[in-house]
């Protein structure tokens, strides 16, 4: 399981650092494509072929269950992670997700999200203005 919040930067190269806590859970090789609020997401092997196999099933007939489909798989990249700890981000995903320099990876269960530090402030501060509201709305999925 992934969770917690790690600060890092993109280094000239465009670079960046996975948090020495993940690396692990990652494996050798992982999964990062686009993800939903302007971040990245990053899945390991396991966790990605999961999510294949839903999206597998999606109904072809439907023009969002393809442009959604389209849109995840075109961008998915598979990761290595250095020796020093670092990956090497595609600018395609730098430029969704506006990575410029500073940057925030987060633990969200299955996967990892990498966002600009400046928009998970912002995604952060409007989250914590509605928390409560969004946790009464969680009894509908019985918490």
């Amino acid at each position: 399981m992934f969770m917690g919040e790690f600060q890092h930067t993109l280094d000239s190269k465009g670079r960046l650092i996975m948090p020495a806590k993940f690396r692990e859970a990652l494996g050798a090789k992982f999964v990062v494509t686009r993800g939903l609020d302007g971040c990245l997401f990053g899945y390991p092997m396991d966790q990605w072929e999961q999510l294949e196999q839903k999206l597998a099933e999606m109904p072809l007939a439907k023009k969002d269950a393809r442009t959604f489909v389209r849109f995840f798989y075109s961008a998915a990249t598979e990761c290595e992670i250095d020796k020093q700890g670092r990956i090497n981000l595609p600018t395609s995903l730098k430029n969704h997700a506006k990575l410029d320099k500073n940057c925030v990876v987060i633990g969200v269960s299955n996967r990892i999200e990498i966002w600009d530090e400046t928009r998970w402030e912002e995604f952060s501060n409007v989250a914590e203005e509605s928390f409560d509201e969004i946790a009464e709305n969680m009894i509908d999925f019985g918490l």
